[in-house]
């Protein structure tokens, strides 16, 4: 894998999880409270989106548990559509996808332990 990728994978790792712990005590009925909230998720989802658009076919392909089209289709949602942002498709991306993407993510870039 191209440094540049190991790169984009940690980027996705670091905002996955950092949008996890937005999330951590809190209930979906506090995205409609917070507004802080809500624009850091999508903020963090963004930012999946773009390193994810980023990676390579090929790399893709090998790595073909990861939703990408999802992924960066998302992105393109939340950028270009912003002003029709569905709070529950947001908190469902948050609480019940990304968990599965960590997982895959981790997989990938850290070292395995073959003892």
């Amino acid at each position: 894998m191209a440094n540049d990728e190991l790169v984009r994978f940690k980027h996705i790792l670091d905002a996955a999880k950092e949008a996890l712990s937005f999330v951590k005590d809190k209930s979906k009925a506090d995205l409609t409270k917070d507004r802080m909230l809500v624009l850091s998720l999508v903020k963090e989802i963004e930012i999946i989106g773009e390193a994810a658009s980023k990676i390579s076919d090929k790399t893709k392909t090998k790595y073909f548990r990861v939703p990408w089209i999802d992924i960066i289709g998302m992105r393109n949602h939340l950028i270009h559509a912003y002003f029709d942002v569905d709070l529950d498709v947001v908190w469902n991306t948050v609480t019940h996808d990304l968990p599965f993407l960590v997982t895959e993510i981790e997989k990938i870039i850290l070292p395995k332990n073959d003892s």
